[in-house]
């Protein structure tokens, strides 16, 4: 326990600092630079700091429910797909400084309260824990479906970024299914979309 304590101050420092890795190429490379106006580049950062945003709650998340699982098989699912997670992040983080912008700086916030709902789904169970996961993923893929919509056609880069954390995101899903999780209350459910939302709303400006 306190080796796991440690890695996972470990990753929340990475998180926050802005200094997460990938070990998989980034998925923007060798995607020609788009000429992108004022109002497309805004839009184009706004869009990929709320993406960057969504990946410092899912390592906050998945680093609460690892903490908290019971089944040392579902504490190794999360801890990959955290993995995985924290290569998104370096991508977005990435992206953002070829737009010459910033992340979010309510990060740290989003952080503290992700964390704490990661220990409220594990503590809840297995089931419980991998529902929550289900649920999460479903959310960020329709989410990344829409920004798939709304960045500019030209910008080739953040596209690619996109597609890729979708195809991840769907696998993390369900690799949570098929571990058998169960289903979430439409209340919680709810509220997690409506969480969402006001995350999305905040980091695109702040």
């Amino acid at each position: 326990m306190i080796d796991e304590l440690i890695i996972g101050f470990d990753r929340a420092l990475r998180t926050l600092s802005g200094t997460a890795v990938s070990a998989r190429p980034y998925p923007a490379a060798g995607q020609p630079d788009s000429t992108l106006d004022p109002a497309e580049r805004r839009l184009a950062a706004g869009l990929m700091r709320v993406n960057h945003t969504g990946e410092v709650c899912a390592q906050a998340l998945y680093q609460a429910q690892s903490l908290t699982g019971r089944d040392a098989a579902t504490r190794g699912r999360l801890a990959g797909a955290a993995r995985e997670e924290e290569e998104h992040l370096a991508w977005t983080q990435q992206r953002l400084a070829e737009l010459n912008d910033r992340t979010s700086l309510a990060n740290p916030l989003w952080y503290a309260g992700s964390f704490t709902i990661g220990l409220i789904a594990g503590i809840g169970g297995d089931r419980t824990n991998l529902a929550f996961v289900v649920e999460t993923e479903r959310q960020v893929e329709e989410h990344l479906t829409g920004h798939m919509d709304r960045l500019p056609p030209g910008d080739k880069k953040s596209r690619a970024i996109v597609a890729a954390m979708r195809d991840d995101e769907a696998r993390h899903g369900a690799m949570a299914r098929d571990a058998g999780a169960g289903e979430l209350p439409l209340p919680v459910r709810l509220l997690m979309r409506a969480a969402a939302r006001a995350m999305t709303a905040t980091a695109y400006y702040l």
